[in-house]
């Protein structure tokens, strides 16, 4: 947080323009306990990918038809998290997150009991309304927890939590599923959604009496800030670039690349890992340095998938720039959705819902217009020319928030820094 950070007291501690010594400390227990929270969330986001060929043969649909149950938890992130941010205002964060816990975990029963492939779709909508609320609450949460010039190292934490289900939760999901059949790890994620209940009432404090409520007119006025706007682009262009490379890396790295299928999963474990480094590093950087993370790291990424694009066809140089790609591609993120905390002004939740929707839409538009390529003459490299683009047009809204601050700071505005100024707009 910058000596200018936010006065209302109903937004949470503004992440830092620059370098303090909050930035250096230890992050406190309760940013770890939400980042476990995350690891859960996106785990049952992308677990499903792992377990398709068996969900489809019990419930006796075709694979493409068991792939909605992924189609329609993004749906409804997309959907969900800045509809449930106001549903959930006038709420204590404290009783949101535990209540969003509650819903998932029944949301998961339904799914392993369920033998109705429509209501797994329900289900999972709903499942989905409970992630964005949890995500947006807990990225205020932690903000508000890391104290003076950690805000964006905590969302980091909290988003190196949704990163390590890429390394863990979903391969372990996968392994468990062929053991115990796919239903068994939706029955684990219901009993550690409850365990995470506990964790939550223990380590959540309470929002304090320096609370104030906030009117909806107030918090939709929000929505009228240009740098949030700015922001919320950025989120759904650098997430659209990298996942629409990466939901097809299988076929780039097999029919391209010419890898034996079996060392695939190896090559999306060191994406995973990359992307665990490059989130919590990306968090530090940008609490120090944030244009300088918002901007480098898409144009970094630009480069990461032009040579995607170019050298798939040779197997070493193709594995090394996945890896490279998985530390690069989102390590911006936590910076991203520091912004939209700050230029949400007094609406912190609804801003960080928009930035979990924005993230969730540029990963759905994305992947759909690179699965359209693989049809085209650039066959499995399609993905990764449309990432290039997408990368690209992220300088776009990111060097925007750049001279927008350099506007206000010019007009009076203290500009120290990307996330500096108590005003929305």
């Amino acid at each position: 947080m910058t000596a200018d950070q936010l006065t209302h007291p109903a937004g949470p501690a503004a992440p830092p323009a620059g370098p303090a010594a909050g930035a250096r400390g230890p992050l406190p227990l309760v940013v770890y306990v939400l980042a476990a929270g995350t690891f859960l969330m996106l785990t049952t986001e992308f677990v499903v990918a792992g377990l398709l060929p068996e969900i489809a043969g019990d419930l006796q649909v075709t694979v493409a038809q068991a792939g909605l149950l992924i189609t329609v938890f993004a749906a409804g992130m997309i959907v969900g998290s800045p509809a449930m941010a106001l549903l959930t205002r006038r709420m204590p964060r404290r009783t949101t997150l535990l209540l969003a816990l509650v819903v998932f975990a029944a949301g998961h029963v339904v799914v392993a009991l369920g033998s109705s492939f429509e209501l797994l779709l329900a289900a999972r909508f709903v499942t989905a309304w409970a992630t964005g609320a949890f995500w947006s609450v807990a990225s205020v949460v932690a903000t508000r927890a890391a104290g003076p010039g950690a805000g964006a190292r905590a969302l980091g934490l909290v988003g190196a939590g949704g990163m390590l289900a890429n390394v863990l939760g979903v391969p372990l999901g996968a392994f468990a599923g062929q053991l115990s059949g796919w239903r068994g790890p939706f029955w684990a994620l219901a009993v550690l959604a409850v365990a995470a209940v506990a964790l939550v009432a223990r380590q959540v404090p309470d929002d304090g009496p320096d609370r104030q409520a906030v009117s909806l007119r107030s918090e939709l006025g929000a929505l009228r800030s240009v740098r949030l706007w700015l922001v919320l682009a950025a989120c759904a262009t650098t997430t659209g670039g990298v996942l629409s490379a990466y939901s097809y890396v299988s076929p780039l790295l097999t029919d391209r690349a010419g890898l034996a299928a079996g060392l695939v999963p190896l090559v999306l474990v060191g994406f995973g890992v990359g992307s665990l480094i490059g989130t919590v590093v990306g968090g530090r950087l940008g609490d120090v340095h944030p244009h300088v993370t918002t901007i480098a790291v898409p144009a970094v990424t630009t480069v990461v998938l032009l040579a995607i694009t170019l050298l798939s066809p040779l197997a070493v140089p193709a594995v090394v720039l996945v890896a490279l790609l998985g530390l690069v591609g989102l390590s911006a993120n936590p910076v991203l959705s520091a912004m939209a905390v700050r230029f949400a002004g007094v609406a912190p939740t609804l801003g960080v819902a928009m930035s979990v929707a924005a993230y969730n839409l540029g990963t759905a538009a994305g992947s759909g217009i690179a699965g359209l390529t693989l049809g085209s003459g650039l066959g499995a490299a399609g993905p990764a020319a449309v990432g290039t683009v997408l990368a690209a047009l992220t300088l776009v809204p990111a060097v925007a928030v750049l001279l927008v601050q350099r506007r206000r700071g010019a007009g009076g505005t203290p500009a120290t820094g990307a996330l500096s100024g108590p005003r929305v707009g």
